[in-house]
């Protein structure tokens, strides 16, 4: 075996070490190919449901959480719905359905629970570095879209995971909430706003960062950077061999075999499934955006906007073009940010290569490619009006939401790139999808996350789902079901159908999660709040059935 090397991770000033292997050693149980949100989620979970089980995680660059998962490369974070308005589309007969909101709050809830759990474990600390309480407000302006917002909440709050959100069309009300919104905006101007004070901002790097950190502490757990992921191969016996690259040794390659490989390289997931040759991979294409903020440090400014305010994207723009103004902690220091602008590029990471969009396209996706562009032409007219943008056509759009900004207080950020899914749908041909996807071998063997968000914001739920397709036989299990109780209390439940086991679920991690705005006893249900752990519980076939979808369009 070669000599170990060291590395640091990213901020955390711990000398890990992290083994080379060759094709002649016995295949390890699980391949994890990213260091991000994604595989730092899926290893822990796995981790402790198997505390022997081997796995292998693989990073090319020389530190963890450094693309997508790098909080200067998120775009919008700590998404529970609660603000983002393309969740709840308008009907014809003038209704708004919030399904699609109800679905990725039920997710964000996971999320909670998930890294409570993490902290009662000693894997996470510190919850100050990694989350905050940060109110989360929709603005909106002009007769129809006041309506649309008046009737978005009417819609909501009659669902127990919204009882609390506060709705306003009062100037001084909305000022109290967010002064910035308005400040210098003119008299008698038809405006609302909804607000959820218990939305929160998160930091998905130093998560990660957190959750690898423990994980290299545990036996059977080893992490390699600076390591490339270059093929997959099915082996006779069902397993895959997994080629590395070791970039800090000249790209010398070794191999390693696993039962099950994960591949959560962000961007890069599209090639190398396309790699591993299996059959689902023939289905998807990809199309890569990036994105671009308007920042300000100004402690002043960032002062006076403690919320997060999500607009509503202009009439025949894409979801993805949803403006926000959001307060972040951003490497310990509070920002404002206020975007996206579109970008694009055909580099399918920050850090990746010019020829990825073009090396991804095969036989098999050209033509869906195709189809996806001239059903979306609307898109096509959005990016080409973003790359076209001046840094005062920027500062006008952050005008609308913030009337008095000073254009010198703001500089412009580019964050990382997001490969939307295309996927050919044999009925309609391609059509492109603005969330995420898994793709699972038929045996269970591999599996691949797409697509972009809500991403992290969901990342415990998305793994969640992810290991009950690829290891159902574990899953139906009595040791598993127990530690999934014990990690996710209201797994097999629909939050939005309990308000007792929400308000108690809510309780516990917010006091465990040490989030500073108090949730009112009588926000869901009015009995007193346990002291104890939640009790397990029992997951029918009829509650697992009804589990939220992946639902997916962070922006």
């Amino acid at each position: 075996m070669k000599k170990c090397r060291s590395l640091v991770l990213c901020s955390m000033g711990i000398l890990l070490s992290a083994p080379s292997w060759s094709a002649d050693e016995p295949p390890v149980d699980v391949v994890l190919i990213g260091g991000g949100i994604m595989s730092a989620t899926l290893g822990t979970y796995l981790k402790e449901l198997e505390p022997d089980w081997n796995i292998h995680l693989y990073e090319r660059l020389d530190q963890v959480a450094d693309e997508s998962s790098n909080a200067w490369n998120n775009a919008g974070t700590g998404h529970a719905a609660f603000a983002e308005l393309n969740y709840t589309p308008e009907q014809s007969d003038g209704s708004v359905d919030i399904s699609r909101a109800v679905a990725v709050t039920e997710q964000f809830e996971i999320s909670r629970q998930f890294w409570a759990h993490q902290l009662t474990q000693g894997v996470l600390s510190n919850p100050r570095s990694f989350i905050n309480t940060t109110p989360h407000m929709s603005f909106v302006w002009g007769e129809d879209n006041v309506d649309f917002l008046r009737k978005r909440h009417e819609a909501m709050v009659q669902n127990p995971l919204y009882v609390g959100m506060e709705y306003s069309e009062d100037y001084d009300q909305i000022a109290e909430w967010a002064p910035l919104l308005i400040e210098g905006r003119t008299p008698g101007e038809r405006l609302a706003a909804t607000r959820m004070p218990i939305g929160t901002d998160v930091n998905f790097g130093e998560i990660t960062r957190q959750t690898l950190s423990a994980l290299t502490q545990r036996e059977g757990f080893s992490l390699s950077t600076g390591s490339e992921v270059r093929d997959l191969t099915r082996n006779d016996d069902g397993t895959w061999k997994v080629t590395i690259a070791d970039l800090n040794d000249g790209g010398r390659e070794t191999s390693v075999d696993a039962r099950f490989v994960f591949i959560g390289a962000g961007g890069a997931a599209l090639k190398l499934l396309q790699r591993s040759g299996i059959p689902e991979s023939k289905a998807y294409a990809g199309f890569p955006v990036g994105g671009q903020f308007l920042y300000t440090t100004n402690p002043e400014v960032v002062a006076r906007h403690d919320a997060k305010a999500y607009g509503k994207a202009s009439v025949g723009s894409p979801p993805m073009s949803v403006p926000h103004l959001d307060r972040r902690v951003l490497d310990g220091e509070p920002a404002l940010m206020f975007g996206p602008f579109a970008t694009f590029s055909s580099k399918f990471l920050k850090q990746g290569s010019w020829t990825d969009l073009f090396s991804s396209m095969t036989f098999s996706n050209t033509w869906p490619m195709v189809q996806a562009g001239w059903h979306n032409l609307s898109l096509s007219r959005y990016l080409i009006g973003q790359l076209m943008m001046s840094q005062d056509d920027r500062i006008d759009s952050l005008r609308d939401y913030y009337p008095e900004v000073n254009p010198d207080d703001w500089k412009l950020w580019t964050a990382g790139q997001r490969v939307q899914i295309i996927r050919n749908d044999e009925e309609k041909g391609g059509v492109l999808e603005f969330g995420t996807d898994t793709v699972i071998a038929s045996d269970g063997s591999l599996a691949a996350l797409m697509g972009a968000s809500p991403g992290a914001s969901t990342s415990p739920s998305i793994m969640l789902r992810l290991i009950e397709r690829a290891f159902p036989e574990e899953v139906a299990s009595d040791e598993w079901q127990q530690k999934l109780h014990e990690i996710i209390p209201s797994y097999g439940q629909k939050l939005s159908e309990n308000p007792e086991l929400l308000r108690q679920v809510r309780l516990q991690t917010h006091e465990l999660l040490e989030l500073s705005e108090p949730m009112p006893s009588d926000e869901v249900g009015s009995t007193p709040a346990p002291e104890d752990d939640l009790p397990p519980v029992e997951q029918s076939d009829e509650q697992e059935a009804q589990q939220p979808e992946l639902e997916a369009q962070e922006v």
